[in-house]
């Protein structure tokens, strides 16, 4: 039987190479006339962020940058730009860069119209106010945070990551321009990829899926698992990255509408203790992830499989595919255990502890609790 869902798409998608060229004629479509554009220093280095002021600018938009934040963007850096942007009228919001810039972007957003500290919004639909309209351009192929309503802000305290979503958060329109990833450094196209390549594997087998997620979450494998490795070796195929940057989008609406799995709610807390960048924290765990999951997951993975570029039907699917995101991981020279990360075995416990508590684990098709984190935590070692 197929499962009831309520798909509600909000976001307008606008792809193409050189579409931030449109920039400012879609801002204007949205009313914009005093925007704050919210992109990381890298941004600034590479250009891009002038790529984005020219169109703005040629329409008649003021813009007022900000940029005064990190990766994993935190409470402090949040209320940073809220405080910033508070006393500057602004009508609007562009994030550009990869998912820190997207979720900083939502995060201000939040306070700036609904008061409060972002800690007030962990969950969902806990808004009460209208808040600026936006739009979100990546310059990764990783979160898919443009296709999603929530945004993940770390405690600056705890270091712990937690979700606030709200279907006023959802980006208006989302502009994925391939031409923006190629400046990407290899490191980040490898983590990033890595992380959407999860993205895609996760919500197909979630307990939270349904027909439409299924069909994103295929069509994400597809584009993402046949175009990774090409990516990594032709930096400069423009081709390859629109692909890369689709099958990212794809995943993160199917993200949007049946959640992730395990592997993140066990990858947080190496991010929280050590400092892992997101999607090598992913690389490692996902792969004994998928071994577990292969119990009950088995015949989602086998359908995978049937699209993947490597197709070996000899041995157990979980088994062939975890052993494919291997070979993935290896391509994207990311560290392929957690000694070899530096995470010391006795902390094994603490960290099977703080992952049971993750909310996206509760979507695992595999029930999911501190037992069996520590069993992937010790396969993964």
């Amino acid at each position: 039987m197929l499962a009831n869902f309520d798909f509600q798409p909000r976001t307008r998608t606008v792809f193409g190479a050189g579409v931030i060229g449109r920039l400012g004629e879609l801002s204007r479509e949205l009313g914009f006339r005093r925007t704050l554009l919210v992109a990381d220093h890298g941004l600034v280095a590479s250009g891009h962020v002038q790529e984005a002021v020219s169109p703005l600018r040629a329409s008649g938009i003021e813009v007022i940058e900000f940029h005064e934040f990190d990766v994993n963007p935190d409470t402090k850096m949040v209320e940073a730009g809220r405080a910033f942007a508070a006393p500057l009228e602004i009508d609007s919001i562009i994030a550009l860069g990869g998912g820190s810039s997207l979720d900083c972007a939502k995060g201000i957003n939040f306070l700036l119209t609904n008061g409060g500290q972002m800690r007030d919004y962990h969950g969902y639909g806990k808004a009460r106010e209208p808040m600026l309209p936006m739009i979100g351009i990546p310059t990764t192929s990783g979160t898919g945070s443009e296709a999603q309503t929530y945004a993940l802000i770390s405690d600056a305290d705890t270091h712990v990551k937690f979700a606030c979503g709200d279907h006023r958060l959802a980006f208006r329109i989302a502009l994925l321009d391939p031409a923006l990833t190629i400046s990407q450094p290899q490191g980040v196209t490898a983590a990033t990829g890595f992380d959407a390549i999860a993205h895609a594997v996760e919500t197909f087998v979630s307990t939270k899926r349904n027909p439409l997620s299924a069909l994103l979450s295929r069509e994400a494998w597809r584009l993402l698992e046949g175009n990774y490795e090409r990516v990594l070796s032709r930096p400069d195929d423009l081709e390859a990255r629109g692909s890369m940057q689709l099958g990212a989008h794809y995943a993160g609406m199917a993200i949007e509408n049946s959640m992730l799995g395990a592997t993140h709610a066990r990858a947080n807390p190496l991010t929280a203790h050590y400092g892992t960048t997101h999607g090598a924290a992913i690389a490692l765990l996902l792969p004994s992830v998928v071994r577990w999951n292969g119990v009950v997951a088995g015949d989602g993975y086998a359908e995978l499989l049937q699209l993947s570029t490597v197709n070996d039907s000899s041995s157990d699917p979980a088994d062939r595919l975890a052993s494919r995101l291997e070979e993935l991981a290896t391509a994207g020279s990311l560290r392929n255990t957690l000694r070899n990360a530096g995470v010391p075995s006795a902390d094994l416990s603490m960290l099977a502890g703080e992952a049971a508590e993750q909310w996206t684990g509760q979507f695992n098709p595999r029930p999911f609790d501190i037992n069996g984190a520590l069993e992937v935590y010790q396969c993964a070692y």
